[in-house]
């Protein structure tokens, strides 16, 4: 265990205390290594871990001007591979729950004979909404516009086209479901 431990001091660089200034170079040989295993067991894989330490390594020589105290530079960069791999685990997480808000299904053979059936009730359904809704449900899903595109072609702002088509569609669902 010792001889491991000793064998990674070698590897980090830290086998003697530094000589002359500290740089970010020294900084960079001396902790690398130990801030890639830092990130890795936060992050659970090596290329993202090492891409948190290499943005935590940018961000210091950024500000290595403003650095009033060189040794103080090891707890920004650690405080840095901790806020990065938070950020990390952010994203990936958003990424796992995201779910797509229209996914297309392909549809079997008997549901492309109800098609008809089903249209005519959608149809008859969006006839219920007030007429921004149903204008702007139209435009989105038959027309196959943008946020923006409805709005230029409505006169109303992006936002009102998405909190309209949102408030549009909750009363379609309650329609067809009743």
């Amino acid at each position: 265990m010792q001889d491991t431990l000793t064998n990674l001091r070698i590897k980090d660089g830290v086998a003697g205390p530094p000589t002359g200034p500290l740089t970010l170079e020294d900084l960079y040989k001396q902790h690398r290594m130990r801030l890639v295993r830092l990130a890795l067991l936060l992050v659970d894989e090596p290329s993202t871990a090492e891409d948190v330490v290499q943005e935590a390594f940018a961000g210091l020589h950024r500000n290595w001007k403003g650095l009033r105290d060189a040794q103080a530079a090891v707890g920004y960069l650690r405080t840095a591979v901790v806020n990065g791999s938070r950020s990390v685990l952010r994203r990936r997480k958003t990424a796992r729950d995201y779910t797509p808000p229209h996914v297309a299904n392909a549809r079997s053979a008997e549901s492309l004979a109800m098609l008809t059936a089903e249209h005519q009730a959608v149809v008859k359904a969006l006839q219920q909404l007030p007429p921004r809704q149903r204008e702007v449900l139209v435009l989105r899903y038959y027309g196959d516009l943008s946020e923006a595109e409805i709005a230029e072609a409505t006169g109303i702002s992006k936002g009102t086209v998405k909190s309209t088509a949102s408030r549009a569609l909750d009363a379609l669902q309650k329609i067809m479901a009743g």
